[in-house]
């Protein structure tokens, strides 16, 4: 589990797209993940939703944060949230 610091610019993208910092968290400790230049982009993809059901104790769990199913995190090699964002 990468435990990242957010960087103030990912801080700002995070309270003007309404994504709490338990999203980022969750995408942590559950997300896939995909390089991407010198960055990881963490997702929720079927697997990491499956990783996430059982980490939330069942489907009422993942039923709580569905609203957050699209959000994806970029992490830097320092292990830095370099931004999040909502997939299109």
């Amino acid at each position: 589990m990468i435990d990242a610091s957010f960087t103030a610019h990912a801080g700002r993208r995070c309270q003007q797209r309404a994504i709490p910092p338990m999203v980022v968290e969750l995408l942590e400790r559950c997300g896939s993940e995909r390089r991407c230049g010198q960055a990881d982009r963490l997702f929720f993809d079927k697997a990491a939703k499956k990783r996430l059901r059982q980490h939330l104790g069942g489907k009422r769990g993942l039923q709580l944060i569905e609203r957050w199913m699209s959000v994806y995190a970029v992490i830097g090699d320092n292990g830095r949230v370099i931004t999040v964002a909502h997939s299109r």
